[in-house]
């Protein structure tokens, strides 16, 4: 696991946003962990957020030339993590959308930069997979094209069918998707701390019974 994967799992126990017990998810499945990325909010764990996905992003090398993040949770991401980015010499426009259109002063459903070119879509993790539906229909009617979704967590787990939201995502739209750690990182880190080991056998069940390769 690279050093900043197994950083950003201690950051999220640490802010409680990675919880290990029991927890019933919106499909009614018992999963033996949580992950609420809600939790990052204040500002210097936003500011560490933007630096993991920062450096997630240039550890993937995908080309892209801006970056979008779809409302509403996709809005202070996609900001924090362009200071971030900029902080490494990587500055990217970026901008989001509104939810309803706006029909005064510079109206529109988008903020910030036009989007132009190979948009790389950010947010916390892919559930259902419709902001990323929305968000690819908006950058191509804008003439722009999806370069790939980065995201926080990828669960690696099935949704009604066999294939996982991310893969869904994937042989939809033909783009990539990266996480800044998906769950075999949880599990060989919980293999590697003796005082998390008692979760380790619950989520490697749960990951036989649910996941995806």
């Amino acid at each position: 696991m690279s050093n900043f994967r197994q950083e950003f799992i201690e950051f999220a126990i640490k802010q409680e946003v990675l919880c290990f017990g029991e927890f019933k998810t919106k499909a009614g499945r018992l999963s033996p962990y949580f992950f609420n990325a809600g939790l990052f909010n204040d500002g210097n764990s936003l500011r560490q957020l933007g630096q993991f996905y920062a450096k997630a992003i240039l550890a993937a090398k995908l080309p892209f030339d801006m970056l979008f993040g779809p409302a509403y949770k996709g809005i202070p991401l996609v900001s924090t993590i362009a200071v971030a980015l900029a902080e490494t010499g990587c500055n990217y426009p970026f901008s989001f959308n509104r939810k309803e259109a706006k029909d005064h002063g510079e109206g529109g459903l988008v903020v910030g930069a036009p989007i132009l070119g190979q948009v790389l879509i950010v947010d916390d993790v892919i559930s259902a997979g419709t902001s990323v539906r929305e968000s690819v229909n908006l950058i191509q009617s804008s003439g722009a094209m999806p370069a790939g979704v980065m995201i926080a967590l990828d669960r690696m787990e099935r949704g009604s069918g066999k294939l996982s939201a991310v893969q869904e995502v994937n042989n939809t739209h033909q783009i990539p998707v990266v996480s800044i750690i998906n769950l075999d990182d949880i599990t060989n880190y919980l293999r590697s701390k003796n005082d998390l080991a008692q979760h380790l056998n619950a989520v490697e069940s749960y990951r036989a019974q649910y996941g995806v390769s």
